[in-house]
């Protein structure tokens, strides 16, 4: 028989279908009250994603549960100390989207610099036979401070240098590999960069780490831009530092909340918003559902982990996963007409 999963993550029909070749999936947003009361003894798997809330009620209604595989980077959902006093694995799908999330934080930060919406706008609305669009940000040559330098934070360095960029960055601790400039805290980082880019991990350690203070360092000519976490910044602070001009303009994937945007933020002109939607190209989700498969099938198989959280898992890796070469991925994905 196939292993039993319950399934947190909505995903396409035709990527679905690659799940049920291995498991017998169930979709909880589906089952009716009784239904998950029978089959919760006989569950030995869950996939969610990095929004997904597994807590420590859901782990203890689910007693044959073996391991919670994660499609996604973030894990701030997942009760990790519940996890680890039943010694279930907890995994997930690290390095698979960093290109991509990176792409996109480079297009949030020259959309809200360029104010590439707002100009789009004015052209539909036929304001240009009135005159020439305002003058906005340049982008080329300014200072970039990146918080949170991992994988992502790495990458957007990389994409930033292209565009000739100095860069400096804060995090947990001072990287002894890397040329860019340290600033020992957010507030010290945002009063030296003309963009703030957030990259950090979620969780109580970052949560409102971008509160008012650091806004307010970042100054009237400055742009935050959030591809991380929404609760790493205050979301309220950002409306009245966005609302008063003190800052520039703001670029957000995340929120708070999601999928619910405050209005405040809705009425705002110096913000462009988008749906958590940085990682989700056909290529990135097709590569991290497989690695998020592997994750589920070592566990039940008993061989070591493709990409376990660290210090939560009783099986090490052997080697580091490999995600699929990008064009093959591609073209998996558009097969999956995603």
């Amino acid at each position: 028989m196939k292993p039993k999963v319950l399934l947190l993550a909505k995903l396409p029909a035709a990527l679905a279908e690659r799940l049920h070749l291995h498991f017998d999936c169930h979709d909880y947003a589906q089952l009716a009250s009784a239904e998950l009361q029978a089959l919760a003894p006989l569950m030995r798997g869950i996939l969610a994603t990095g929004e997904s809330v597994v807590n420590r009620e859901m782990i203890a209604r689910l007693p044959a549960l073996e391991i919670v595989s994660v499609l996604g980077v973030g894990y701030d959902g997942i009760d990790i100390e519940a996890a680890r006093e039943r010694k279930i694995c907890v995994t997930h799908t690290p390095g698979v989207s960093t290109d991509d999330v990176a792409d996109f934080a480079m297009a949030l930060l020259l959309s809200a610099a360029r104010q590439v919406v707002s100009a789009d706008s004015f052209v539909r609305r036929g304001d240009w036979a009135a005159g020439r669009y305002p003058m906005t940000r340049r982008v080329s040559g300014s200072r970039l401070g990146i918080v949170g330098l991992g994988r992502i934070g790495r990458a957007v360095a990389l994409r930033a240098q292209a565009f000739g960029m100095s860069i400096a960055y804060t995090g947990r601790t001072q990287g002894s590999d890397l040329v860019y400039r340290w600033c020992p805290d957010a507030r010290s980082l945002a009063a030296s960069v003309d963009f703030l880019v957030v990259c950090a991990s979620g969780g109580e350690g970052t949560r409102a780490l971008i509160d008012g203070e650091v806004l307010n360092a970042l100054g009237p000519s400055g742009i935050l831009i959030n591809i991380a976490r929404g609760a790493i910044v205050d979301e309220e602070a950002l409306v009245e530092a966005l609302r008063e001009r003190r800052i520039l303009a703001a670029g957000l994937d995340v929120f708070c909340h999601e999928p619910d945007v405050p209005a405040a933020l809705l009425a705002l002109d110096n913000v462009v918003l988008s749906p958590h939607m940085a990682s989700t190209t056909g290529a990135t989700v097709l590569g991290m559902l497989e690695l998020a498969i592997a994750n589920l099938r070592a566990c039940f198989e008993g061989t070591p982990l493709p990409a376990p959280i660290e210090g939560i898992s009783p099986a090490a890796p052997t080697e580091p996963y490999a995600p699929p070469a990008l064009e093959t991925a591609q073209r998996a994905s558009h097969r999956a007409d995603l």
